[in-house]
């Protein structure tokens, strides 16, 4: 009798924790967030598709990207998280990710770069390759 009590207090704690919403860290529903080399790993933990924009200060199209970033961010809020970081302070991201041009957009999932844009491709091409990785 005891066991059996046991067992459905794990059989509980189990399910509460498989319910509970994981902490996504730094990354919030419906803002773009800068992430380092100390944050990123916040993207491997994440519950949603996170975009991450590979940037520069000095990067004119990446300037161009940012509205967007950021009314994606808003209207995917809940579904997507959006995020950013710097290359020129990032090298090592940019290095492990192969980042080479930039802006780069690279979708993760479950930990795991998914799909990638090069350029300052525009919202509906961003909306079109993030929708293919929501579920």
């Amino acid at each position: 009798m005891a066991e059996d009590m046991e067992l459905k207090r794990i059989k509980e704690r189990m399910l509460r924790n498989l319910m509970a919403p994981r902490d996504p860290g730094p990354l919030r529903d419906g803002v773009v967030v800068e992430l380092d080399g100390a944050s990123f790993d916040a993207v491997g933990k994440a519950s949603k598709p996170v975009l991450v924009d590979f940037w520069a200060d000095w990067c004119a199209p990446c300037k161009m990207m940012k509205p967007i970033m950021d009314a994606l961010a808003s209207a995917y809020s809940g579904r997507a998280y959006f995020a950013k970081v710097n290359v020129d302070a990032n090298q090592g991201l940019a290095l492990t990710y192969g980042v080479r041009s930039i802006p780069n957009f690279v979708v993760f999932k479950g930990g795991k770069a998914v799909d990638r844009l090069i350029g300052a491709v525009g919202k509906t091409i961003l909306e079109a390759v993030l929708n293919k990785h929501i579920v």
